[in-house]
Protein backbone atom coordinates (compact mmCIF):
# COMPACT_ATOMS: atom_id res chain seq x y z
CA UNK A 1 0.00 0.00 0.00
CA UNK A 2 0.97 3.62 -0.20
CA UNK A 3 -0.26 6.85 1.33
CA UNK A 4 -3.93 7.43 0.50
CA UNK A 5 -6.47 10.09 1.41
CA UNK A 6 -9.26 9.03 3.79
CA UNK A 7 -12.17 10.66 5.57
CA UNK A 8 -13.25 9.64 9.03
CA UNK A 9 -15.44 10.59 11.94
CA UNK A 10 -16.86 9.61 15.27
CA UNK A 11 -20.25 7.91 15.12
CA UNK A 12 -22.37 11.09 15.37
CA UNK A 13 -20.15 13.19 13.09
CA UNK A 14 -19.24 15.87 15.65
CA UNK A 15 -15.59 14.91 15.04
CA UNK A 16 -14.85 14.68 11.32
CA UNK A 17 -11.44 14.67 9.67
CA UNK A 18 -9.41 13.94 6.56
CA UNK A 19 -6.08 12.13 6.73
CA UNK A 20 -3.31 11.03 4.40
CA UNK A 21 -1.87 7.77 5.72
CA UNK A 22 -0.38 4.41 4.77
CA UNK A 23 -2.54 1.64 6.20
CA UNK A 24 0.30 -0.87 5.78
CA UNK A 25 1.66 0.57 9.02
CA UNK A 26 -1.12 0.23 11.58
CA UNK A 27 -0.74 -0.75 15.23
CA UNK A 28 -2.83 -2.66 17.73
CA UNK A 29 -1.90 -1.92 21.34
CA UNK A 30 -2.66 -4.07 24.38
CA UNK A 31 -2.66 -1.23 26.93
CA UNK A 32 -5.65 -0.93 29.24
CA UNK A 33 -7.28 1.73 27.03
CA UNK A 34 -6.67 0.47 23.50
CA UNK A 35 -7.55 -3.12 24.30
CA UNK A 36 -10.88 -2.11 25.82
CA UNK A 37 -11.94 0.08 22.89
CA UNK A 38 -10.53 -2.22 20.18
CA UNK A 39 -8.57 0.58 18.53
CA UNK A 40 -6.42 0.06 15.45
CA UNK A 41 -4.02 3.00 15.15
CA UNK A 42 -2.34 4.79 12.28
CA UNK A 43 0.12 7.39 13.57
CA UNK A 44 0.85 10.32 11.26
CA UNK A 45 2.49 13.75 11.53
CA UNK A 46 -0.07 16.37 12.54
CA UNK A 47 0.19 18.08 9.15
CA UNK A 48 -1.24 14.91 7.53
CA UNK A 49 -4.59 15.49 9.27
CA UNK A 50 -7.18 18.15 8.52
CA UNK A 51 -9.89 18.49 11.13
CA UNK A 52 -13.19 19.29 9.42
CA UNK A 53 -15.15 19.31 12.70
CA UNK A 54 -13.36 18.95 16.01
CA UNK A 55 -15.98 18.42 18.55
CA UNK A 56 -16.13 19.38 21.27
CA UNK A 57 -14.00 16.49 22.47
CA UNK A 58 -13.17 15.20 25.90
CA UNK A 59 -9.61 14.34 26.86
CA UNK A 60 -8.47 11.25 28.70
CA UNK A 61 -4.89 10.97 29.97
CA UNK A 62 -3.45 7.94 31.72
CA UNK A 63 -0.17 6.14 32.43
CA UNK A 64 2.58 8.71 31.66
CA UNK A 65 0.08 11.30 30.33
CA UNK A 66 2.03 11.37 27.06
CA UNK A 67 -0.92 10.75 24.73
CA UNK A 68 -4.05 12.88 24.76
CA UNK A 69 -6.88 10.47 23.94
CA UNK A 70 -9.72 12.52 22.42
CA UNK A 71 -13.26 11.27 22.28
CA UNK A 72 -16.67 12.65 21.45
CA UNK A 73 -18.76 13.27 24.58
CA UNK A 74 -21.96 12.71 22.58
CA UNK A 75 -21.37 9.27 21.01
CA UNK A 76 -18.31 8.22 23.06
CA UNK A 77 -16.11 7.25 20.11
CA UNK A 78 -12.36 7.94 20.30
CA UNK A 79 -11.55 8.95 16.73
CA UNK A 80 -8.02 10.20 17.40
CA UNK A 81 -5.27 10.81 19.93
CA UNK A 82 -2.49 13.41 20.05
CA UNK A 83 1.09 12.93 21.17
CA UNK A 84 4.72 13.52 20.23
CA UNK A 85 7.47 11.40 18.74
CA UNK A 86 11.00 12.84 18.96
CA UNK A 87 9.61 16.36 19.33
CA UNK A 88 7.22 16.07 16.38
CA UNK A 89 3.47 16.40 16.99
CA UNK A 90 1.77 13.17 15.93
CA UNK A 91 -1.87 12.22 15.61
CA UNK A 92 -3.06 8.68 16.10
CA UNK A 93 -6.07 7.99 13.92
CA UNK A 94 -8.39 5.22 15.05
CA UNK A 95 -8.64 3.29 11.77
CA UNK A 96 -12.04 1.96 12.88
CA UNK A 97 -13.32 5.50 12.20
CA UNK A 98 -12.20 5.67 8.55
CA UNK A 99 -14.88 5.41 5.86
CA UNK A 100 -14.62 2.41 3.56
CA UNK A 101 -11.85 0.68 5.53
CA UNK A 102 -12.08 -2.73 7.19
CA UNK A 103 -9.36 -2.58 9.86
CA UNK A 104 -9.67 -6.32 10.53
CA UNK A 105 -8.40 -7.02 7.02
CA UNK A 106 -5.18 -5.07 7.61
CA UNK A 107 -1.90 -6.53 8.75
CA UNK A 108 -1.14 -4.81 12.04
CA UNK A 109 1.96 -4.56 14.22
CA UNK A 110 1.27 -5.57 17.81
CA UNK A 111 2.49 -3.03 20.38
CA UNK A 112 3.03 -4.08 24.00
CA UNK A 113 1.66 -0.89 25.57
CA UNK A 114 0.73 -2.82 28.72
CA UNK A 115 4.45 -2.97 29.57
CA UNK A 116 4.98 0.81 29.47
Amino acid sequence: MAVHHYTGSCQCGAVTFEVDTDLDQVNICNCSRCQRIGAVWSFVPAESVRMVRDGPTTEFLFNKNAISHRFCPTCGVEAYAVGENNGQKMIGINVNCLEGVDPRSLSAKMVDGASF
